[in-house]
């Protein structure tokens, strides 16, 4: 079950990000502009940069096995090429590092990204998001969980010392940049000095590191471990949770910033007029009680990830 959005984060990580100011600078790359202020990149004021594509590629974020999402989107797919009048291609980026080169080289233009990436998408690859999926009551969101396997004596998350913590990727809120922060604020624990920390890649490749014992523990996203357990792949017996963080927000969907204007407003209207009653997207998300996209401002929805960010010391040089 969702839990609705709330800005609140433990009171010792509080601390630590009221110092860092909740008011990140955006650090858009100067091949953008910013004229309205809400911290994402204006389309182009010349026409003759506009891209309007004969297919539009669309790229998911990273998971383990990309043809299982091929599948769940292929729905959704078919209703965005006919609201748009375009072919759409699904590109199963590999990793996180993939989806953002793919945005930024023009490859890709629309996509979810991971929560934690939004920022450097948005700064540098010029991402537009627009979208997010919800619950029938508006809520949304994820908590990032730190697990283990039963019997590897690790019961908290001060047993981490001297052990080992598998991370996903450094673009990662969830899997690397939240567990950070709060691990370091709240527990005086260093990731790579008082901890070892592998990266698996994706939260999936974690979540089975884990449960296989290749790792002793990880940072993930329970969403990804609640749809995991719905299709299957593993049980509740499994692993166990030894911390759970507050709300953060999660995948946001949007358009690269040149695409042509009328095109990225058909893109809209495709992701909100989607229904997703008997789809794939709906038996794969409801999982995680998600059932509709709503609308999300960049600037206020991502303050909190964009301010962990800066207490982990990430900058944006773009150029």
């Amino acid at each position: 079950m969702l839990i609705p959005y709330q800005k609140t984060v433990t009171t010792s990580l509080f601390g630590l990000l009221v110092a860092l100011s909740l008011q990140a600078n955006a650090e858009l790359s100067k091949r953008y502009t910013d004229a309205d202020g809400d911290m994402i990149a204006d389309i182009p004021s010349d026409e003759s940069q506009w891209v309007d594509p004969d297919t539009l590629v669309f790229a998911y974020t990273p998971v383990e096995d990309p043809a299982v999402y091929a599948e769940v989107w292929a729905d959704f797919l078919d209703h965005l090429g006919e609201v748009t009048g375009k072919r759409v291609q699904f590109f199963p980026v590999q990793s996180n590092a993939a989806q953002q080169e793919a945005l930024r080289a023009g490859r890709l233009h629309v996509a979810g990204f991971n929560t934690g990436g939004v920022p450097l998408a948005v700064n540098c690859g010029g991402f537009r998001p627009f979208a997010m999926m919800a619950g029938e009551d508006g809520s949304f969101g994820y908590e990032m969980e730190i697990i283990t396997y039963p019997g590897s004596g690790i019961t908290s998350v001060e047993d981490l010392a001297g052990r080992e913590l598998a991370f996903t990727s450094q673009t990662s809120n969830s899997g690397f940049r939240a567990p950070s922060a709060i691990i370091k604020s709240e527990f005086g624990l260093e990731a790579g000095v008082d901890f070892d920390t592998p990266f698996a890649g994706t939260h999936e490749n974690s979540i089975l590191g884990v449960i296989h014992k290749d790792y002793e523990a990880a940072a993930i996203a329970n969403s990804v471990i609640t749809r995991m357990k719905a299709r299957g792949v593993i049980s509740e017996d499994d692993y166990e949770v030894i911390y759970t963080s507050a709300t953060f927000p999660t995948t946001p969907y949007g358009t690269s910033h040149n695409l042509h204007p009328e095109l990225q407003e058909k893109i809209k209207e495709a992701f909100f007029s989607y229904d997703w009653e008997g789809t794939q997207l709906q038996a794969e998300f409801s999982n995680n009680g998600e059932s509709q996209f709503i609308p999300i401002d960049y600037a206020e929805r991502w303050e909190i990830i964009r301010t962990i960010a800066e207490a982990n010391g990430v900058t944006y040089d773009c150029d």
